[in-house]
């Protein structure tokens, strides 16, 4: 039972270090690439607050219905 615990941990020890190196190079690679135009993710932008700013309009005007204790049973 022993060996058994022994052998997952060292598994996920390896799969830890994996994951490390995984990772650092992934970091690597995105620093050799060229930053993305600032535009492009204005551009985005707008579009969410703009889709968030028509959600929160339709919010003021919507009017929650009330119950009464009659109408829930």
């Amino acid at each position: 039972m022993n060996t058994v615990i022994l052998i997952l941990l060292g598994l996920m020890a390896l799969a830890w270090i994996g994951y490390g190196i995984w990772r650092w190079r992934e970091i690597q690679a995105e620093k050799n690439q060229p930053k993305v135009k600032q535009t492009e993710q204005s551009e985005h932008l707008k579009k969410v607050k703009g889709s968030f700013d028509d959600y929160i309009k339709k919010m003021e005007k919507f009017e929650k219905k009330t119950y009464t204790k009659e109408e829930l049973k």
